[in-house]
């Protein structure tokens, strides 16, 4: 069967592999349907920051049809249409245990701590697939699990019912979470990004008001409110340095971006103003309820993607997103129907 692997930083292939043995209990087997380019693919290949296993098969944010079951296993049967969980957790360690696998101590991911979705077909721990409705395009099934990171983000910036928030990064979990905002909060909803086009494709997709990082801007789009909650999907320090000067009293800045460098933060300016920084990693149990938006959320998270024929794009595909070329926020490839 066909697979795009990583051997090392920059050197993607798309090979001929060995198909799929039976799975064994607790294993299944699926036919990979599509699967997503996420931005932590790209900077794994860019850098090998995370590279643990070579070669290895990316991709974590997939879904596909279960083609085998293995011994014990029973939630689901040989033709389901399901959904990956991406998180690897040890079980055994005290957030494990405690249910809060996304702070495992020795969290890994599909795509790096066993083979991914970049593949005609994967075999995964049963526990890691949920299934969907057979409706769904599979470019859309494909968005469950970055839907479930920016639900956990809204989650955990927990804005009062009124208040505006700022979704800065307008990028694929930035936009999903303004979608989501747009959709589960009720306050003023202002969008930041310093791609204009991206901007306005959240914009025109889950509604808000556009704005530059900036006291005036801010107060001529609030006229006078004061923005106490923020969620950063860009991870640039300066970015987040900005938004918490920008930030009343009272609030949150939710950072769900991965970052890139250090802050120079004086920790007065938090315990003065009463502003909360909370860290969003990956998902808890937010899966499940994201597969359920999915139907509902299909019209505009098509409007999000675009959609690469096949697996012998993906490398140039990641070159590309790596230059910045790519108008959508999420470039899926589509493997089989």
């Amino acid at each position: 069967m066909k697979a795009v692997r990583l051997h090392d930083a920059k050197d993607l292939r798309v090979e001929a592999v060995a198909p799929l043995s039976a799975p064994s209990a607790g294993f299944v087997n699926l036919a990979v349907r599509a699967a997503g380019i996420c931005g932590s693919d790209l900077h794994n290949y860019r850098t090998g920051q995370w590279i643990t296993r070579r070669p290895s098969t990316a991709g974590h944010e997939f879904c596909g049809r279960v083609t085998a079951v293995g011994e014990g296993v029973g939630h689901v049967a040989v033709g389901d249409m399901v959904c990956a969980d991406s998180r690897v957790g040890c079980s055994t360690c005290p957030a494990c245990r405690s249910g809060r696998v996304n702070v495992c101590e020795s969290l890994g991911f599909v795509g790096e701590a066993c083979d991914g979705g970049f593949a005609e077909a994967v075999q995964l721990p049963a526990h890691l697939v949920l299934r969907h409705d057979a409706a769904l395009s599979p470019c859309v099934a494909a968005m469950a699990e970055p839907l479930a990171v920016a639900l956990h983000a809204v989650r955990r910036l927990a804005a009062p019912a009124g208040e505006p928030v700022l979704v800065v990064g307008c990028g694929t979990i930035g936009g999903l979470s303004a979608l989501l905002l747009s959709r589960l909060h009720d306050g003023p909803l202002l969008l930041a990004d310093l791609n204009p086009e991206k901007a306005a494709l959240v914009k025109a997709v889950a509604g808000g008001t556009v704005v530059a990082l900036e006291r005036d801007a801010l107060d001529t789009a609030l006229s006078g409110r004061r923005l106490r909650y923020a969620l950063d999907a860009t991870g640039s320090v300066r970015a987040i340095a900005g938004v918490l000067d920008l930030l009343s009293g009272g609030g949150a800045l939710a950072l769900v971006g991965i970052g890139h460098g250090k802050l120079d933060l004086d920790p007065n300016t938090l315990v003065e103003r009463e502003i909360a920084l909370v860290g969003c990693h990956a998902f808890a149990d937010e899966l499940s309820e994201a597969v359920g938006l999915l139907a509902e959320l299909s019209p505009a998270l098509e409007r999000l993607i675009e959609v690469l024929p096949g697996l012998d794009a993906v490398p140039a595909a990641y070159e590309r997103l790596l230059r910045g070329e790519s108008r959508a926020l999420k470039t899926i490839v589509a493997v089989a129907d």
